[in-house]
């Protein structure tokens, strides 16, 4: 009877310590304690540096917080990202994380994916306004203040006006038409001139030089100054540029990464919008646990953006990715 009685002790003791790692890891089990809540980011294109890194940040953080992490790439195509979330209804995932190719597009699959019970988490880029109940949350910056920062680097510059270029991000993509609609909007009533507007079908280094040549081609030194959307785009930018024998153009982009930031250091780039796409996905998570927990949450949490130039980079730590 006493060794029945210790085992029994013994048993329950072990049950104890599992039950008390589990919440000392913060308790971020199902119902039941068995597995860990099952979650998928699904990329628009893993040849994106910037969703590159954030795949990793998902898989490194992911696993301490009580969530199991697959990645999906979207290969910048919407038809298969699409089906990537319907496979993800299929398998039961208790949530997804989505950075959408086609920002209309996508709405039929997330819908679905919320009727099916999953939780629909938008990364860096947001479904339009009309479609806001097909997702749960918004992770990401406010592309609109990304542009309009932009806008500013460019009065700032240019007080008595310039002419100037725009090379959009990946056409449809929801970054890409906020960053313009916020650049648009702030250079309204000033001298600044935008003298051509053109997004390529990728975030494509090759496709935003592919565009620049021919807006040099066609402008010539008439382009004072670039916005591109992201940071290496501007790469193909200033490739171009040189190739053509241009010098001193003014520009500014969008991301922070190490792209972005050799070419600040290096005075080919005036300044780049920094995100951060860490805190992005660790505001991504810990929103989504509240959801799965049934916990009060925020549907839309804006991650905040830094201007970096020549006169500050040095005060931000240099990118990973």
């Amino acid at each position: 009877m006493k060794k029945k009685t210790v085992a029994v002790l013994g048993l329950v003791l072990a049950m104890s310590l599992v039950v008390g790692n589990l919440w000392a890891n913060g308790g971020q089990q199902q119902s039941g304690g068995n597995r860990p809540y099952r979650i998928a980011f699904l990329p628009g294109d893993m040849a994106n540096e910037s969703q590159a890194y954030s795949a990793k940040q998902f898989q490194k953080l992911g696993p301490g917080m009580g969530f199991e992490v697959q990645i999906l790439d979207g290969r910048a195509d919407p038809q298969v990202q699409a089906q990537a979330v319907n496979n993800c209804i299929a398998q039961k995932f208790d949530a997804i994380f989505v950075n959408p190719n086609d920002i209309n597009g996508i709405v039929p699959s997330l819908t679905a994916a919320k009727r099916a019970g999953v939780i629909v988490g938008l990364f860096s880029s947001d479904l339009p306004a009309n479609y806001a109940g097909s997702r749960d949350i918004f992770a990401g910056v406010n592309d609109n203040i990304a542009g309009e920062t932009a806008a500013q680097s460019f009065i700032k510059k240019f007080p008595k006006g310039a002419k100037i270029v725009e090379i959009g991000g990946q056409a449809g993509h929801d970054a890409a038409i906020k960053r313009h609609d916020g650049f648009n909007n702030a250079i309204k009533g000033t001298n600044i001139t935008v003298l051509d507007y053109k997004a390529p079908n990728a975030w494509s280094t090759s496709e935003a030089m592919s565009i620049m040549e021919d807006m040099i081609t066609k402008y010539g030194d008439q382009i004072q100054g670039v916005f591109c959307h992201w940071d290496n785009g501007a790469t193909g930018v200033i490739e171009a540029a040189k190739a053509a024998g241009i010098s001193n153009l003014f520009i500014v982009s969008v991301d922070g990464c190490r792209a972005g930031f050799d070419q600040v250091k290096a005075g080919d780039q005036s300044s780049t919008i920094m995100q951060n796409f860490t805190t992005m996905v660790e505001t991504s998570l810990k929103v989504t646990l509240s959801a799965l927990k049934k916990e009060p949450f925020n549907a839309v949490n804006f991650v905040p953006l830094d201007d970096v130039s020549l006169s500050n980079i040095n005060s931000f730590e240099y990118p990973e990715w």
